[in-house]
């Protein structure tokens, strides 16, 4: 038994020492509504530069969101520019409600914000959220992020 255990711990131990593939962080609304003057901001490291990366948006709002869509903009500093990306993300429609997982009342959408895979420079990066919508305080959206994820090489 204590051969097992040994074992066990030996495995836990080089499985923690893997590089992570994976950046994810969002930012909660206590009140469920989200004011345009309310910009998330992460911040991660990138080290490898012979991988691609796809970036998503995570959100997760009430079923009694009132809108099909949001509009976001992305500023991305990173170490040789700094851009924004206005986009519109689809959350569901009339045919098939809600296009993300649901569990109770909260949907979480993640959406990727890439069309494929990009290259990412080594460096330090800056990703920070804003919504765009014409509601100013947007309601019923309980938190957003955004997960950056390598793409695994085949």
């Amino acid at each position: 038994m204590n051969k097992f255990c040994f074992i066990l711990l030996i495995v836990a131990a080089l499985a923690s020492c893997q590089t992570i593939d994976l950046y994810e962080r969002t930012v909660s609304f206590p009140l469920h509504s989200w004011k345009s003057a309310e910009r998330p901001s992460f911040t991660f490291e990138i080290t490898d530069t012979t991988s691609l990366y796809n970036i998503f948006l995570v959100l997760r709002h009430e079923d009694a969101y009132n809108y099909n869509n949001i509009w976001v903009n992305l500023n991305v500093k990173g170490p040789n520019e700094t851009v924004t990306i206005r986009r519109e993300f689809i959350l569901g429609n009339n045919k098939q409600g809600w296009l993300g997982s649901g569990m109770d009342d909260i949907f979480e959408h993640r959406i990727p914000f890439n069309d494929k895979p990009a290259p990412l420079h080594k460096g330090t990066y800056t990703f920070t959220l804003q919504q765009d919508m014409r509601e100013d305080p947007l309601e019923h959206i309980v938190n957003a992020g955004i997960r950056v994820e390598k793409v695994k090489q085949p």
